[in-house]
Order: structure tokens, then sequence, then C-alpha cells
């Protein structure tokens, strides 16, 4: 009879098999938190509560949105300066459809580059602001792109703050050949929506 152990964002049975998969699938998501180069003693610190990340995928015939809740994250800060980091699976979009969604990780090297993530530097002081215009790099795709000055929307209610824009990606930054349909590639823009909620730690 298997038991279980509960964990933030689910639960993961004590079979060693069971664990063995749960820990090999949470493991490069958990390198790349602890990678956040925060000090020792940070002044402040903040978890990703629960996140909504869509890609747009766009095609003369139909549209595509490809959508994930399963990042994680965390905000550290210390002497006035704040790193961001939020990561996801890249297995973990759902378009809808798991033929679209199987080629999608064919062309992005899933197999060889299973994580999307984003990591942001900014002044703690920007976090008392509204709009908050960030300097970011996405690494997708063994690919790794700076955006510059990418509008993020600020919302606080009660512990939570809610953090919301859309990065312009391209299939181009990450050198990703257009796929096509009916010989019609699709667009090169794949701008992605992220909204996530936060509270401190």
């Amino acid at each position: 009879m298997n038991e279980y152990i509960f964990v933030e964002g689910g639960m993961i049975g004590t079979d060693r098999h069971v664990i063995g998969r749960g820990l090999r699938q949470m493991l490069p998501i958990i390198c790349l938190l602890l990678a956040v180069p925060g000090l020792a003693q940070p002044d402040r610190q903040w978890v990703l509560e629960k996140s909504t990340l869509t890609y747009h995928v766009s095609h003369p015939l139909h549209d595509t949105d490809g959508i994930s809740h399963a990042a994680r994250g965390k905000v550290v800060c210390h002497a006035g300066q704040c790193d961001v980091l939020i990561a996801a699976p890249v297995k973990s979009f759902d378009s809808g459809d798991s033929n679209r969604d199987l080629h999608m990780l064919q062309a992005t090297h899933g197999a060889q580059f299973p994580l999307v993530s984003v990591r942001i530097r900014l002044p703690e002081a920007d976090f008392g602001s509204s709009t908050i215009l960030c300097d970011l790099e996405i690494e997708f795709a063994g690919q790794t792109v700076p955006y510059r000055q990418v509008p993020f929307q600020q919302v606080t209610e009660g512990i939570y703050t809610r953090i919301s824009g859309t990065i312009p990606a391209t299939l181009a930054d990450f050198k990703i050949p257009p796929p096509s349909l009916f010989t019609v590639p699709v667009k090169n823009e794949i701008p992605v929506l992220v909204e996530t909620t936060w509270r401190p730690m």
C-alpha cells in the first residue's frame, strides 16, 4: 500500500519509484529557484502563489493559445535590488491539441531544454509603482534572449500582489523555424502573456 506526503502544489507517493519520478520532474525548477542570486539574509522574499503563462500563435486560418499553470517562482530582494525568477516546464503548455503540443515540443527541443525561464533584476523601489518597466531575459529552446523596458502592471490586494504583462517574443528570437499549415507559415510574433500572483514568504 502506497503512502503519500504533501508538498506545495500536490502530493508525492512515498513509494521510492513514485518519489523518483516526482523529484526528476521538479529538479530542474528547484535548481533554478535555488540559483536566484540572493544573499544569505535577504531583506524580503516572495513566492509565486499562482500563475498563468499564455503564448499566442497566429495563422491566416486560425489562432492558437498555449496555456501553462505550472510555473514556479521566487523574488529575493537585498540592498535595494530584487531578483525575480519564473520557470515552467515546456511540456506543461496545453493548446487543446495533443498533436500540436507534441510538435511544439519537438520544434523547441523540449527534451533537451525542458524549461522556459524568465529572469528579471530591478530596483526594489519599482515595486511601489502601478506600472513596472522591466529588463528581462528569457531562456527557451536553448537560447537566452533579452527584452528591454517591457511594461508590467501591478495591483496589491491584502498580502497578495498581482503582476501581469505581455512579453513581445518572436520565433526568430529563439531560432525556431515557423511551423506551416497548408504550406503557409505562422506569423513570427508569439507574444507571451504573463499573469502572476505573489505572496510574501
